[in-house]
């Protein structure tokens, strides 16, 4: 379970009112793990917590997971803050009140398609970190065209400058003059990886997107610059795959809050139902 404002558990450990406890914190009442805590200050289930001495057996309420899809296009830069001034892909997300949006991987400012935000960090960092081989799919548009050698060689090894790299899978996709279109797949999230891998074959790539991350896809009907949360059971599928599950309940909006569910039934959204784990695929 990730840290909880201390205010917040210590009102629904039955010890007074948020504004109480905030009361409390300010006047040093509060001492977290022998600590005078802060207002603002965090705990996680574990922590010893005393109030004017008293300790305070602890109840924390399930977190509920959010998982956002976003429709990332091109020119927007996967960051909080960007020197240059460029449009980052987190000044077009919900705003959130007490939690922040964490992205799951990244996508370089000339590529496009699936970008996948969540409230957990704990989540992203199971689905980011290289142990779990997730796959990645791109649709990539390429100057040239690969001979059957360089297919092969392609889910063979590349030799790039950080090391061997290779495709999974690569599937021709056909095209018009001298643009061609391929569909790869990796387990790997390297800095442009697969533009380098192209270039590696003697093609640039002309256009890059994202279309599937592990098992969810990128939503037909989500338009570029637009987003799409998922409900609880589709967010569930997800934490059962990636290995969490902690039980999901429907969560009530809000007064004020805008309903960001698509009102379509949720098989459509690009969560394919998948037996198995990161650590299962991996395996086989």
């Amino acid at each position: 379970m990730e840290p909880q404002r201390l205010h917040k558990v210590l009102a629904q450990s039955g010890v007074g009112s948020r504004r109480e406890m905030e009361t409390l914190i300010e006047a040093g009442e509060v001492r977290v793990n022998g600590a005078v805590a802060q207002v603002g200050s965090q705990v996680s289930p574990g922590d010893r917590v005393t109030v004017r001495g008293r300790p305070v057996r602890l109840k924390f309420a399930e977190a509920q997971v959010r998982i956002l899809l976003y429709h990332k296009p091109e020119g927007e830069i996967v960051s909080r803050d960007d020197p240059d001034g460029r449009t980052t892909v987190f000044a077009t997300l919900p705003k959130l009140k007490g939690e922040k949006w964490v992205s799951v991987g990244r996508l370089d400012y000339n590529t496009s398609g699936l970008l996948i935000f969540t409230t957990s960090g704990a989540l992203a960092h199971r689905l980011t970190h290289p142990s779990f081989e997730i796959e990645r799919e791109y649709a990539v548009r390429v100057v040239g065209e690969l001979n059957d050698l360089q297919m092969q060689q392609s889910c063979h090894e590349i030799l790039l400058e950080d090391g061997p790299a290779r495709f999974e899978a690569i599937r021709d996709q056909g095209g018009e003059g001298t643009n061609h279109w391929y569909q790869v797949v990796l387990k790997e999230g390297r800095n442009r990886e697969v533009r380098r891998m192209f270039a590696a074959l003697g093609c640039m790539v002309g256009r890059l997107m994202r279309v599937r991350f592990g098992l969810i896809g990128l939503p037909p009907r989500l338009k570029r610059g637009h987003f799409e949360e998922l409900d609880a059971r589709a967010v569930q599928r997800v934490l059962d795959w990636a290995g969490m599950t902690p039980v999901i309940q429907e969560e009530k909006r809000a007064p004020g809050q805008p309903n960001l569910r698509p009102k379509t039934p949720r098989p459509r959204t690009g969560v394919q139902r998948q037996t198995g784990s990161p650590r299962k695929d991996r395996a086989r």
